[in-house]
């Protein structure tokens, strides 16, 4: 069991590939909010997506790995700005661990690594969303010292097919 302040085990954190679409995509599909975000897996908007994003030098989507397989992912997009003179965020999103390795920090770990890529951008700053029913999320967070400053907003421009 892992302590109270230490993370069980320290994750691998890189660069996703191709091939641990399907991983993430497994993380992604155990989400229920809504219920019926993700289809199969062999859908080709995945890899047109996955592709993009790879292609995107201010875009970096990241597998966390434990004993060699993928238990963690988020994407990280670096956003440049013309507020604060100029300044660059940071936009974390599509945060997920696994459910088998929730509880453990690995979380955490993630997020920290997330944090420092930003700081050796030179970023002003850090930023995410998180849904208004992820109360547990909201927790974690702000353990981690992050502050509610704002209030998002989406306008859906099209239903996902």
């Amino acid at each position: 069991m892992p302590s109270d302040t230490h993370p069980e085990r320290v994750l691998t954190i890189r660069s996703a590939t191709r091939e641990d679409l399907p991983s993430i995509l497994a993380m992604l599909a155990q989400d229920t909010l809504p219920a019926d975000r993700e289809t199969d897996s062999a859908d080709p908007r995945y890899a047109a997506a996955f592709d993009a994003i790879d292609a995107d030098l201010n875009q970096l989507l990241v597998a966390a790995e434990l004993d060699g397989q993928v238990i963690g992912t988020l994407q990280l997009s670096f956003i440049p700005g013309l507020s604060f003179r100029g300044a660059w965020r940071g936009q974390i999103e599509a945060v997920r661990i696994a459910s088998s390795h929730r509880g453990r920090r690995y979380g955490e770990q993630l997020i920290a690594w997330a944090v420092d890529r930003c700081r050796e951008r030179d970023c002003f700053l850090v930023q995410l969303t998180s849904s208004n029913e992820r109360t547990d999320a909201h927790r974690f967070y702000e353990r981690l010292g992050w502050a509610k400053s704002h209030t998002g907003f989406k306008l859906k421009l099209k239903d996902a097919q």
